[in-house]
């Protein structure tokens, strides 16, 4: 077996290989394949972390062997996902390994999968005690999307929210969720326009910064009629272990229902269902 270059250079005598008809080519490249060059390209690409996650490590000459491609479409595969952080290399053997970015997609998921797991009999118990629909959220970029719902006895015409994604200027848990990211995060989703929904909507974003402020200080976030006419709503913060907020949980329902009064108790019994549900997660052990 050849051995691969150290310095993740590919030896003299494949950079000047013929090229496969579909191999994978850089952003700019005119592929022959069109699409189905573009799939090929896709699939292979998971192909090799999934040959990194088997078998721990690997060089070019044995990734290649196992796709069975040329060298330099398996070298150029790794450089396009050690670009974004998917696999790194040991510059010493010249094996690639998975990166820390796949740590951070991976991360994500259990996120998704432990809050919804955890958080089902949680939103389950608020949603009979209020009567209301109940909702979880995490962040999606830069929307809220709702991972989990039970609705209460009073919502059994209630839309359902799973799946979708919302504005976070512009509902409870998307407010919660933007009130505690980075700054920098959270002054670069502002800097872009705000869409308004209704006649309620906070479009301006020195305004939403005071809003968001407010969120942090007093542990909970409303809506009231910011999305949709006659929808009110109340939020609060879901913390994962280390404190970080990954998510928020929500009670939503009617203006004639969930009145403007009303919505203070509300939040602050969504808060202790959040709480609940945050220890559940690992946060304050």
């Amino acid at each position: 077996m050849t051995r691969d270059q150290p310095d993740g250079q590919l030896p003299e005598e494949t950079r000047e290989e013929p090229r496969e008809s579909g191999d994978f080519r850089g952003a700019g490249e005119r592929g022959s394949g069109g699409a189905s060059g573009a799939i090929r390209s896709v699939d292979r690409a998971v192909s090799v972390l999934e040959i990194l996650a088997r078998h721990g490590e690997a060089g070019v000459t044995d990734i290649a062997g196992e796709l069975h491609v040329h060298k330099s479409t398996a070298f150029r595969l790794l450089g396009v996902l050690e670009n974004r952080g998917l696999v790194a290399q040991a510059r010493d053997r010249g094996k690639y390994f998975l990166g820390a970015g796949v740590l951070r997609l991976a991360g994500a998921a259990a996120v998704r999968l432990d809050i919804s797991r955890e958080g089902g009999p949680v939103c389950r118990e608020l949603a009979d005690e209020l009567g209301e629909t109940v909702n979880i959220a995490v962040l999606d970029d830069d929307a809220a999307v709702s991972v989990v719902q039970a609705r209460g006895p009073a919502s059994v015409a209630a839309q359902n929210w799973l799946g979708r994604r919302t504005p976070l200027h512009a509902t409870s848990t998307g407010k919660v969720l933007l009130a505690h990211l980075p700054v920098t995060l959270r002054e670069g989703l502002l800097a872009r326009t705000l869409p308004r929904y209704t006649a309620h909507t906070v479009t301006s974003a020195g305004m939403l910064r005071s809003a968001l402020r407010a969120v942090r200080e007093q542990g909970f976030a409303l809506a009231v009629e910011e999305l949709e006419p006659g929808l009110h709503a109340a939020a609060a913060p879901v913390r994962g272990h280390d404190g970080t907020v990954i998510g928020a949980i929500s009670v939503s329902g009617p203006a004639y229902r969930l009145e403007r009064d009303r919505l203070p108790e509300l939040a602050r019994r969504t808060a202790a269902a959040a709480d609940e549900l945050s220890r559940r997660m690992g946060y304050g052990f």
